[in-house]
């Protein structure tokens, strides 16, 4: 019998439809399923990464909360974005990749039992590692819009309540692209504080916006500087999702937990890796880099909206993935995966499981594919659906 903290824990289903793609081994099959990417991470932590396959102290386990030298990085690139400061030794702790920190992040924070407050729809991810950690999602619906996606910040705030352990926010947002703002982290402010809640930030994809405009961090705002865990990850913003490093960043006391936990846990990230995340996130271009990648990304997306401007997609203001409503189209968003896959050589995820409005909608990733491929998404989905 399955054990209890699984039974409400679906699938996420892009393993199961990126083993079907995998199997087809057909060239000619746009890979629109996963969250990876082409593009190639900083030079900088590809040759630190090399260096390291020589350096006897990264085949170690040692130091458990991560290389000095990551920590420092990393609690620098936070206090950069946020304008707080963060201690390397007592305030940032590194993690295997940016989820691994999102996990010992809600069993530091959350009693079994509490609420976490969630946008809807969200990756199944997140939501699944709340009830993991016995939580209890609590969804405010985001709106889809001609604008994009968007959620009413007083809404936000008003779901949070005394059985509130934290609130899990993420911007922008996967896989809506929604970007959150000010006027969000305000109204968060005072229901954080009224209730006694965290703000968990997942910040892999802040730098990745489409308006040209910098992050929204929630610990620039003065109300929720002590309450926000920031949680961080190389896989995203570097292209570096092989090296599975993360950090996360906060409070001293809540951060001694976190590190408890990950003791626990994974008890400790890539040894391999972590020289070449810290150089990435020093180098002196390190922004530019960023806005390059994010340029060429901007770019697949509106290749993608173009080509499918005759069905419903919703503009995502960025990430690396759009939303398309299958309703209008009369079926499911399982039915419609299916469909592009049998007839169009598309591998695209039906959102079964994120959140509850995610089985509406067809999620559509454009950070692997090139442009010249993309151009061909129109005339896959009329083959598809004629």
């Amino acid at each position: 019998m399955t054990v209890t903290r699984l039974r409400d824990i679906p699938g996420i289903g892009v393993d199961t439809l990126g083993d079907a793609a995998d199997a087809v081994r057909d060239p000619e099959f746009l890979r629109l399923e996963n969250l990876d990417t082409d593009l190639r991470p900083p030079a900088v932590a590809l040759a630190a990464t090399r260096a390291a396959i020589d350096d006897d102290a990264a085949n170690s386990y040692l130091p458990f909360q991560g290389h000095r030298s990551l920590r420092a990085a990393a609690a620098a690139h936070v206090g950069r974005i946020s304008g707080r400061s963060h201690d390397a030794d007592t305030e940032c702790v590194s993690v295997a990749g940016g989820l691994n920190g999102i996990l010992n992040t809600l069993l530091a924070t959350v009693e079994p039992g509490q609420e976490v407050v969630l946008c809807d729809p969200i990756y199944a991810g997140l939501v699944n590692r709340v009830r993991l950690a016995g939580g209890i999602p609590r969804f405010v619906p985001a709106q889809p819009t001609a604008d994009g996606w968007t959620v009413d910040a007083e809404r936000l705030a008003a779901a949070v309540g005394p059985d509130t352990a934290a609130v899990l926010m993420m911007g922008p947002a996967m896989p809506t692209g929604l970007v959150l703002d000010d006027r969000h982290w305000s109204a968060l402010a005072d229901a954080c504080e009224r209730h006694n809640a965290w703000l968990i930030y997942d910040a892999a994809m802040e730098r990745i916006r489409f308006d040209g405009r910098p992050p929204s961090h929630p610990a620039a705002h003065e109300g929720l500087a002590r309450r926000t865990i920031t949680v961080g990850s190389a896989s995203k913003e570097l292209r570096l999702i092989g090296w599975r490093v993360g950090w996360v960043a906060g409070p001293a006391d809540i951060v001694a937990d976190i590190r408890l936990v990950g003791l626990t846990n994974v008890v400790c990230q890539v040894g391999l890796a972590q020289a070449a995340v810290a150089a990435a996130l020093d180098a002196p271009d390190a922004d530019a880099d960023v806005a390059a990648a994010t340029a060429e990304w901007r770019r697949r997306c509106e290749t993608v909206l173009r080509q499918l401007a005759a069905y419903p997609v919703v503009r995502p203001h960025g990430g690396w993935s759009l939303l398309l409503d299958a309703r209008p189209l009369e079926l499911t968003a399982a039915e419609l995966s299916r469909r592009l896959f049998d007839r169009a050589k598309i591998a695209a995820t039906p959102m079964d499981g994120w959140g509850p409005s995610g089985r509406h909608y067809l999620r559509i990733v454009f950070a692997n594919e090139p442009v010249e491929r993309l151009t061909t998404l129109g005339d896959r989905f009329d083959l598809a659906l004629r």
